[in-house]
């Protein structure tokens, strides 16, 4: 049996110093068939997602899920993500985070919105770009 992936620990304490720095921390994720997210919000496979204290309920990162209770569009929803399908941590404010590599998902387990009339994911905010670095 290997050593336990690093990633949720990393997760956990990037989110913790975006917290306790007063900045909004952001994953990024692909989003694959065990993923629960609202399907109009995914973008060529990924979503974009604010896990900041004020925008999440009942939040928690745990070894293998990232749960949480999110409005969107005014309706509430109970998020989902696997820990290995984040792709990145980083804080909206400055970029600074950290980045994942995950294995390339097999043409039946990409997701793509129903609906192709949906309203894309808002461009990243201003700031430049994310200073991340690739974890392996």
């Amino acid at each position: 049996m290997g050593l336990p992936s690093t990633k949720p620990y990393l997760l956990r304490a990037l989110w913790e110093w975006c917290c306790d720095n007063g900045f909004t921390p952001y994953i990024a994720v692909q989003v694959d068939l065990r993923t629960k997210v609202p399907r109009e919000f995914i973008n060529d496979g990924q979503i974009v997602l604010n896990v900041g204290p004020d925008a999440t309920g009942q939040f928690h990162i745990g070894n293998e899920l990232i749960e949480f209770q999110a409005r969107f569009g005014g309706v509430s929803r109970k998020i989902s993500v696997p820990i290995e399908q984040v792709t990145a941590i980083y804080s909206r404010e400055n970029g600074a985070g950290m980045a994942f590599e995950i294995e390339a998902p097999s043409e039946a387990e990409i997701v793509e919105p129903v609906d192709e009339d949906s309203p894309p994911i808002p461009p990243r905010p201003e700031g430049g770009r994310p200073k991340l670095q690739r974890i392996k």
